[in-house]
């Protein structure tokens, strides 16, 4: 038999399934009180409902809810080891497991309170930017017992249902180092349904050894995930329900997870060194539909919630709480470098975030009459409010209308999806290009929660903790250029141009020519150091000359505090610097790492972030010479974090 429990205005009734219709019992009827009487009375009453229903309606038409929406006590196992093997080797791991995963059935208890219908909306965890799903089935006790034999355990079920496990990967992330098991990484929501089947509606299905073999696929969007069989299980559910009955009276209505299908979430696929690659976590709209033969469809829509109610982490006592390092911007500046909104020309606004650091970029307002422009949004969503919210008693009198990216990294991006469809968002052609290769903001979350190693991790987490990128759509440019652009701006001239490809494919600066603001994006740090990912370097010297032609008094740049044209020379000069001091070290036949230890910073020793000079060497040296081996995102961030600690000692 096929048992639902279905949603009514008086409250939830109980039924069973039959051609497609609904053979409810009397209003008041409990499963759970019904799977108390063993197999032998769930038959009965089942039978009694088919014969003579209190209630008839059609399946298509009922609001099913999960079989045991509350159900008294809620497990899930891990029944499945390639799961776990897989989840290994996806944090870098070895793939063999302990040998505890051998000798125990291991499972963790969930939160029966959250437990939804197959068809429910699903809310994302709070706070989550890493959210997955799990394909798995569930046993659900029937008469129950204590001090089970597998025999029987598998004596005790009742029944089989989809079991979708509802997990916030990061939150995982945070939690596992503290060993006490799963918690907020695992309780937003657990979906049961949409049928309880008697184990006799799966006899079809066992194999000679009495498993129940039934094909598993997962989907996202229409798209396959992943698929299996649940012949694959490892542990039995008897095995883990004779296992939990030990010195515990298992009661009607308790639910076993199986574990999740090999390859039925979205973790499995991730891969760390090449994270473009992965197709990135649930996001709200999203539709994930679970299929299990004989068991049904599940449907759910992932819904988004409120960001959750920060805590303040409490201070580590004694010795080994590491002392936080002061970070000072000391580059001169033409106005006090403070959080907020500066006006920098008239009609024009710089929006700033010391210390310029990873992260910390400025952006810019230039206002005409009743008519605005945004030069770049933020790193993260709430940066991003509190900087339109400072601009709206600007933007109210002046709506804007457009808004430039400077280039396409995500601290100049990453806001675009806060600004009103009105407006225009604009971009080089090169920068639209990047940013749909560009890493997606939620694994920008991996530098915050997973381990990295030793140097790397708590590098990259000093570095990017305080960011939250949960939430973030990218919304991509509407239209773009070549190399250069004139807006009009409420009657105001605004020149857009691409001086590219230097710090990427494609850097543009917004000049406004009367009020003598220049914004140069990330072709110019101040007070931090630059960072070259595309080059050519010839190029950003040949920027700066560009930049220095268009003569303007004030100019805000990407990173750092309001500058001038000497503000530029500087950027120029440690360009020129680092090609002299590379160009000797390779004609010298020094290594990269060895160039890089040795190297003279000169007066450009102090600026912040001076370990990107290692990816800088690195550009040089693959200009100097193409064959030198090309590294990765995370290869070079690990060199500068060595050089780093190197220089500075370990964080």
């Amino acid at each position: 038999m096929r048992w639902v429990t279905f949603e009514t205005e008086h409250g939830d009734r109980v039924g069973v399934v039959e051609d497609d219709s609904i053979h409810a019992l009397p209003p008041g009827t409990d499963l759970v009180e019904l799977l108390g009487r063993g197999a032998d009375g769930l038959r009965e009453a089942g039978e009694e409902a088919l014969r003579k229903p209190a209630d008839m309606l059609p399946l298509a038409a009922a609001k099913l809810r999960a079989p045991v929406p509350r159900p008294p006590v809620l497990r899930d196992c891990l029944c499945f080891l390639d799961h776990m093997r897989n989840c290994q080797q996806v944090m870098g791991a070895s793939r063999a497991l302990k040998d505890s995963w051998y000798e125990i059935p291991a499972f963790y208890f969930a939160c029966p309170t959250t437990v939804i219908g197959p068809y429910d909306d699903v809310p994302m965890a709070p706070g989550c930017a890493w959210f997955d799903f799990e394909l798995e089935i569930a046993a659900v006790i029937g008469a129950g017992g204590r001090d089970l034999t597998p025999q029987q355990a598998e004596r005790a079920i009742a029944g089989y249902t989809i079991y979708a496990d509802w997990s916030a990967r990061d939150l995982q992330l945070r939690e596992s180092p503290m060993g006490i098991g799963q918690a907020k990484g695992k309780d937003c929501a657990t979906t049961l349904g949409p049928y309880l089947v008697t184990p006799d509606e799966l006899d079809p299905y066992r194999t000679p050894d009495g498993r129940i073999a039934l094909r598993a696929s997962a989907l996202v969007n229409g798209e396959p995930v992943g698929s299996g069989r649940t012949d694959a299980m490892d542990w039995s559910f008897g095995e883990v329900v004779s296992y939990a009955s030990r010195g515990v009276t298992l009661g009607p209505g308790e639910v076993f997870g199986s574990g999740t299908v090999p390859t039925c979430c979205l973790i499995e696929h991730l891969d760390l060194g090449d994270l473009s690659g992965f197709r990135g976590w649930l996001k709200p709209g999203d539709v994930v539909s679970l299929r299990v033969e004989g068991l049904g469809e599940t449907r759910q829509t992932v819904r988004g919630t409120p960001s959750p109610h920060k805590l303040a982490p409490r201070p580590a006592p004694g010795a080994d709480r590491r002392a936080a390092r002061t970070r000072v911007n000391r580059a001169p500046s033409a106005l006090p470098y403070t959080r907020g909104l500066h006006e920098v020309g008239k009609d024009v606004w710089a929006w700033l975030l010391p210390d310029g650091g990873y992260g910390w970029s400025n952006a810019g307002l230039v206002a005409g009459s009743g008519a605005s422009l945004l030069v770049d949004t933020l790193f993260d969503l709430p940066l991003t409010r509190e900087m339109l919210s400072a601009m709206r008693p600007i933007t109210d009198r002046n709506p804007l209308t457009h808004a430039v990216l400077s280039h396409a990294n995500g601290d100049h991006t990453h806001g675009n999806q806060l600004l009103g469809d009105h407006v225009r968002i604009v971009a080089a052609g090169e920068t639209a290009a990047e940013m749909r290769q560009e890493m997606t903001p939620d694994m920008l979350t991996a530098v915050q929660v997973a381990d990295l190693g030793p140097v790397l991790s708590p590098y990259l987490k000093e570095r990017f903790a305080a960011f939250d990128f949960s939430g973030i759509r990218p919304r991509m440019p509407d239209d773009t250029f070549d190399d250069e652009l004139t807006l009009d701006i409420g009657g105001r001239q605004v020149r857009v141009l691409n001086l590219g490809p230097a710090h990427t494919g494609a850097d543009s600066v917004v000049h406004v020519p009367d009020a003598g603001v220049l914004f140069t994006g990330d072709l110019l740090f101040v007070g931090c150091t630059p960072i070259v990912w595309r080059g050519p370097i010839a190029n950003w010297i040949a920027a700066c000359d560009t930049m220095l032609a268009l003569d303007a008094p004030t100019v805000v740049p990407g990173h750092g505090p309001v500058t001038g044209p000497d503000g530029i020379r500087a950027v120029r000069g440690y360009f020129t610097h680092l090609i002299e001091q590379a160009d000797a070290a390779h004609a010298r036949g020094l290594s990269l790492a060895e160039a890089a230890a040795t190297i003279d910073l000169a007066e450009y020793a102090t600026w912040l972030d001076a370990d990107r000079v290692v990816a800088n060497l690195h550009r040089r040296y693959r200009e100097l010479d193409p064959a030198t081996p090309a590294l990765g995102i995370l290869e070079l961030q690990t060199l500068q974090a060595e050089w780093n600690a190197t220089r500075n000692g370990p964080w």
